[in-house]
């Protein structure tokens, strides 16, 4: 039997309290929606997205020292999972700091270019949608519950927040930068 989704708290925008101020570009750009249901649609929004696109153009570099397109989904992974983490975590009233983590040093020890897009783009939308399960599942309070990692405090109602708003610009950048599509591929049109 499924959980009955609560929605209670976890719709009404994080409080700048509630999180880092370096991640205040993430939270922002989210729209004040359902953000369960956000979280679910960036996964089929990057299917779309990514449709059609070769190996070769997955591997290529815009510009010397960028990430490919397979990094950058593979990077999606690695936040999923360490934010994912953090709210299972804070959820579950764990007051045990927690370290940050190095995106770049994970990038490159992971070796995103070896494996094929759709096997990383798999990867990501399983993870994203256990991350979704996870926030379906809180209680109320849940979503106000609080932890401190990096030196800073977050709420588990702001990691949801950042999870989308992070991927929100990722995928706006492989809309524009590396696919060249008109239209910017954030979080409003993730529906």
């Amino acid at each position: 039997m499924m959980e009955k989704p609560h929605h209670m708290n976890s719709n009404q925008r994080p409080d700048s309290n509630e999180y880092a101020p370096y991640y205040a570009g993430y939270v922002q750009q989210v729209p004040e929606d359902d953000i369960q249901a956000l979280l679910v649609a960036q996964a089929t929004h990057l299917q779309d997205l990514l449709r059609g696109v070769t190996e070769a153009q997955a591997e290529s570099r815009p510009a010397p020292g960028e990430w490919t397109l397979k990094e950058i989904i593979g990077h999606l992974s690695d936040v999923e999972r360490v934010f994912a983490y953090r709210a299972f975590r804070f959820a579950r009233n764990d007051a045990t700091p927690l370290s940050g983590f190095e995106q770049d040093d994970y990038v490159r020890a992971a070796g995103y270019n070896t494996r094929t897009l759709t096997d990383l783009i798999d990867e990501w939308i399983l993870l994203r949608q256990v991350s979704a399960h996870l926030f379906r599942t809180l209680r109320p309070e849940d979503w106000l519950r609080r932890g401190q990692s990096s030196t800073a405090e977050f709420s588990v109602r702001a990691i949801a927040y950042i999870l989308v708003g992070h991927a929100s610009g990722h995928l706006t950048d492989i809309a524009t930068k590396y696919l060249g599509t008109a239209g910017a591929a954030g979080v409003s049109n993730a529906r």
